[in-house]
């Protein structure tokens, strides 16, 4: 019996399993139970002890992702309460779907080996082969390296169960393209790329996902195809922050204000005309930006190695890229050792109040954040730091101090490294007075507050991109 007649014989997509109860699995579960064309879904979650307490959570309706996720717990309570979603550690349930997506982490312990660490998705991948049954559909949504799908993924998966991909059950590549803090809108509202091993793939997978978009649509192609959409367009946005990053450097040396230059690039517009640049910052974080380029650079080595035409001997320009967004923790420390120097004050022994643990505004998303890098560099040259953050509970390796104003009292430095809307309000004078120092330097890593307010309190003011205020006079 050929695949296509024993998806027709099992019939419409009714149960779904989606294994990984993170940022994207999470809401992607909710919007397939809230669809009237989906029974039931179960979300598959290791009962571990760092993630095991999610289970519980999820099924009294209740959010783990404590940043501002818009409708998401209301989503949450609505299909529970329903009984259309149930969160649960049994892995033999899987046999009971008809479709199972993998939403699981594909981090790189070291970026210059380019070897991912596929681990924990190896791990999921080998509980859907053992209970995967013919007519199943199963999808990665994981980010991987381009050749991951109809490669191991495939190859682990026919050797798990017995089953022939393409034969008795489908398969496809459909990644996720979630921004924290909108996990929902993204889902319903965004393209959704859908790249099986064959035709038959693809529409199953398609049906999937078609009744969760509202403004989106599918966009069929092949599962490499797919692999490599997913990391170029990370890859892209990765170099599009390197190139505005870069040039904050540059209006730092030069004396001039970045964000006077960026709109006045973007004020050139006509028909074909696209100069819009994105923004500089405190650095890069976040679980994709920070690895889909080496995911892409490990792809085209491995399925176009001998086949690549590149400039002899020149570096990629998208490693470049990945290299001077990482560059940036270590400028926000540069900053901060010039302020303290203009301020008399040693870094050995400094106190520094670092604003903001989570790598992305109004979000308690914590992964690859450049506020750690930042930290261990003042750590080493004999500062102390104390981290604040409104919106982290616990964070490993980190203490974090409740009180922001406990955070700033005392502190030769204040150093923003997120965005968080309660930085964005603090008043110069009152910073200031808790910190008790004549000369207290404030390092703005995100561009959220007034430099002249905090030269006119007399602080020492430095800011990613502000050349034209980096080396103001201190007023006494």
């Amino acid at each position: 019996m050929t695949l296509d007649a024993l998806i027709k014989n099992r019939g419409p997509i009714r149960n779904i399993g989606v294994i990984g109860m993170g940022y994207v699995g999470i809401p992607a579960a909710a919007l397939f139970a809230d669809s009237r064309k989906f029974e039931h879904v179960y979300g598959f979650q290791r009962d571990s002890p760092s993630s095991g307490y999610k289970i519980a959570m999820l099924n009294k309706g209740e959010s783990p992702l404590k940043g501002e996720e818009p409708g998401l717990e209301e989503l949450l309570k609505k299909v529970v309460s329903t009984k259309k979603f149930e969160c649960t550690a049994d892995f033999s349930k899987i046999a009971e779907m008809d479709a199972v997506t993998l939403s699981i982490q594909t981090p790189f312990k070291n970026k210059d080996d380019l070897i991912p660490d596929f681990s924990a998705l190896n791990d999921g991948i080998r509980n859907v082969g053992k209970y995967l049954k013919p007519g199943m559909l199963v999808v990665l949504e994981s980010t991987i390296t381009p050749g991951t799908t109809t490669g191991p993924a495939r190859v682990m998966l026919e050797k798990e169960s017995g089953l022939v991909a393409g034969v008795d059950f489908a398969l496809a590549h459909a990644p996720e393209r979630v921004m924290v803090g909108r996990l929902l809108r993204n889902i319903r509202e965004h393209d959704r790329i859908v790249g099986g091993i064959d035709p038959v793939s693809t529409a199953r997978a398609a049906e999937l996902y078609s009744p969760v978009l509202t403004l989106g649509k599918v966009i069929p192609m092949s599962a490499t195809a797919a692999e490599v959409t997913k990391t170029a367009e990370n890859t892209f946005r990765d170099l599009q922050i390197a190139a505005a990053n870069e040039l904050a450097l540059y209006c730092e040396a030069m004396g001039v204000n970045f964000y006077d230059v960026r709109a006045g690039v973007d004020s050139l517009k006509g028909e074909g005309i696209t100069r819009a640049m994105l923004w500089p910052g405190a650095g890069v974080g976040g679980h994709c930006l920070t690895k889909d380029t080496y995911h892409l650079e490990r792809g085209v080595q491995q399925l176009g190695k001998d086949l690549l035409d590149y400039p002899e001997g020149e570096r990629s320009l998208f490693v470049l890229a990945r290299t001077i967004n990482d560059f940036m923790p270590r400028h926000m420390a540069r900053l901060t050792r010039d302020g303290l120097a203009r301020a008399g004050t040693p870094v050995k022994g400094a106190r520094i109040a670092l604003l903001g643990w989570a790598f992305l505004a109004n979000s308690d998303d914590t992964r690859n954040t450049p506020s750690e890098p930042y930290r261990d560099e003042m750590l080493a040259s004999g500062a102390m730091v104390a981290v604040h953050d409104p919106f982290v509970a616990h964070a490993p390796g980190v203490t974090l101090t409740p009180s922001l104003e406990d955070t700033i009292r005392g502190a030769d430095a204040v150093v923003i490294c997120a965005g968080h809307h309660q930085y964005r309000s603090l008043d110069a004078a009152q910073v200031k007075a808790l910190t008790g120092q004549k000369h207290p330097v404030i390092v703005d890593g995100r561009n959220i507050i007034d430099p002249d307010p905090c030269i006119n309190n007399g602080f020492i003011y430095k800011g990613i991109g502000r050349g034209d205020k980096n080396n103001h006079p201190v007023r006494e």
